[in-house]
């Protein structure tokens, strides 16, 4: 069910967030995914329930979350995509009761508080698994009437990672760096396997298991280019191979790498090899020699 001060929350963006699962009232736990634009910045505090804890796992967009008082604020003119996950203090008093001392701190303070007071806990960047975990929120991959079971199963997946104090932050993190290079080289590949026709970026996320906004942003990271700059890059050095060849005109080189304008193609070229398409065999043994 949906509160009247939530409905306020979100007057704004009326058709930018919606119920993946749960409620609150009912289940003491509720999953929401948001979508939305919005002109001049959103605080979406009146959304935060009384004794609960809520987790905001951020796609895309800039926000912050203040205390005393508590408000959440979202940047103007950015798209803003996240998920929040809001379970209720007695729904996970019960749950975690045997193993309270395990509990990172500031999550212990805020489901076992000893008084009642808002706490909000430290920005961090969520792990590869994390973000996977975000990712599938939306696609559950499993008929309509298992979906509930599923989703609960999300839920618990999303407790023990974001409750408790990791083993080895360090191990963490290099693996994190790991999957990261893994998926970008993953990328890679599906972007060479067809020039003509690439996957789209929605696609490529889907393939190796993370968000677009994230893929875009590790890849940048780990390659220096985006992936719209890599393919180009991929495509400009194939219609090149082509050329020297003998066997491809420019328009057939340009057609086999998936331009049909030969102007975009002419300039893409250019710019990326260092001289027009139509010299550059000549220009190439000039060169060599």
């Amino acid at each position: 069910m949906i509160r009247n001060d939530e409905a306020i929350a979100w007057r704004e963006v009326p058709h930018g967030w919606r119920q993946l699962w749960g409620d609150f009232d009912r289940l003491g736990v509720a999953l929401q995914w948001h979508d939305f634009r919005t002109e001049r910045p959103l605080d979406w505090g009146l959304s935060f329930r009384p004794r609960s804890l809520e987790f905001c796992l951020n796609v895309a967009g800039r926000g912050a979350v203040a205390d005393e008082p508590l408000r959440a604020s979202r940047q103007a003119r950015d798209h803003h995509q996240f998920v929040t996950v809001e379970f209720s203090n007695r729904r996970l008093q019960e749950q975690l009761a045997d193993c309270e001392a395990d509990l990172d701190p500031q999550m212990r303070a805020a489901i076992f508080p000893k008084k009642e007071s808002s706490i909000v806990s430290s920005a961090r960047p969520m792990t590869a698994e994390q973000h996977q975990v975000v990712a599938s929120l939306l696609t559950p991959p499993v008929s309509k009437p298992a979906q509930s079971l599923w989703y609960q199963s999300k839920a618990l997946e999303l407790m023990s990672h974001f409750l408790f104090t990791p083993k080895d932050p360090e191990f963490f993190c290099m693996r994190h760096k790991r999957v990261a290079r893994d998926r970008v080289e993953r990328t890679k590949e599906l972007l060479a396997r067809d020039l003509a026709n690439p996957p789209t970026l929605e696609m490529l996320g889907r393939d190796v298991g993370c968000s677009p906004f994230y893929l875009s942003r590790s890849f940048s990271r780990e390659v220096g280019l985006t992936i719209p700059q890599y393919l180009r890059k991929l495509r400009m050095e194939r219609a090149a191979e082509l050329l020297r060849s003998g066997r491809y005109n420019v328009t057939e080189a340009a057609t086999e790498v998936g331009y049909a304008s030969l102007s975009h193609f002419s300039k893409a070229f250019c710019e990326t090899i260092g001289c027009c398409p139509v010299l550059y065999p000549m220009a190439k043994n000039v060169i060599d020699r």
